[in-house]
């Protein structure tokens, strides 16, 4: 293959046996499949947005071999033993911040695709970003609550995401933080832990020669958002690469 269009059938039937077979003689057995249907079109995708973001927001990078997220799981720390993760992941990020994701890293905002039978997505923003970048956001919000209320106004954002994520374990308070007070105006804002948003992807989108069309659409969607977040924390937007 020598450019991305679409993912074939066969990369979720590779991903639907992982699940079911969640070990290392059967990935190892597979490997071929999972290199050719899976991993060798990621890559291709992680190059498409490269040249794509280039003109829509020159800022954002997307090197596959730094875009890409390895298929096995870090289980250190983790009760389930599982070697592999039964999805297939890369990330857009600000070439000034870095590719830093979650929470002991310090990355900014950026873009976001999951490859998973019935429960593929795109999603933008900052996935629960380390405390002292969540205090400058938090500080940030008190000072341009407007603006920020604004974008999530917008109706190219609501149509298409509704709103920030809160349906995730631990991305908003129950209550504002300690520090804030809560009767602020912001209040709604400060609780949150995490800013991002996401589109769910049927298998029919991630198998259409569309896919990359569909996509960009909701990143340039999503773009004002995650240009605030990351000006917020001194990123700045570019015009050039």
């Amino acid at each position: 293959m020598s450019a991305f269009t679409h993912f074939r059938p066969a990369a979720l039937t590779f991903l639907r046996g992982l699940k079911r077979h969640n070990s290392k003689p059967w990935f190892e057995a597979n490997r071929p499949t999972y290199e050719h249907e899976v991993l060798g079109p990621l890559k291709l995708l992680a190059e498409e947005l490269d040249v794509r973001f280039a003109k829509l927001a020159p800022e954002f990078v997307a090197p596959p071999k730094r875009a890409l997220f390895r298929i096995h799981r870090d289980v250190r720390f983790s009760k389930d033993k599982s070697p592999y993760k039964v999805h297939a992941a890369l990330w857009v990020f600000h070439r000034d911040a870095g590719r830093g994701v979650g929470r002991d890293a310090h990355g900014g905002a950026g873009f976001y695709f999951h490859l998973e039978p019935g429960a593929s997505l795109v999603a933008g923003g900052f996935w629960m970003p380390p405390r002292p970048l969540l205090t400058t956001l938090r500080e940030q919000l008190i000072e341009h609550q407007r603006t920020f209320e604004r974008l999530m106004k917008a109706t190219t954002f609501t149509r298409r995401f509704g709103a920030l994520t809160d349906d995730e374990p631990g991305v908003r308070l129950s209550r504002v933080p300690r520090g804030f007070a809560p009767e602020h105006p912001a209040a709604h804002w400060l609780r949150f832990n995490s800013f991002t948003a996401s589109r769910a992807l049927s298998d029919r989108d991630v198998t259409s020669p569309t896919l990359v069309d569909t996509i960009m659409k909701d990143y340039a969607a999503l773009l004002p958002l995650v240009r605030w977040l990351n000006a917020a924390l001194g990123f700045p937007a570019a015009t050039h690469r």
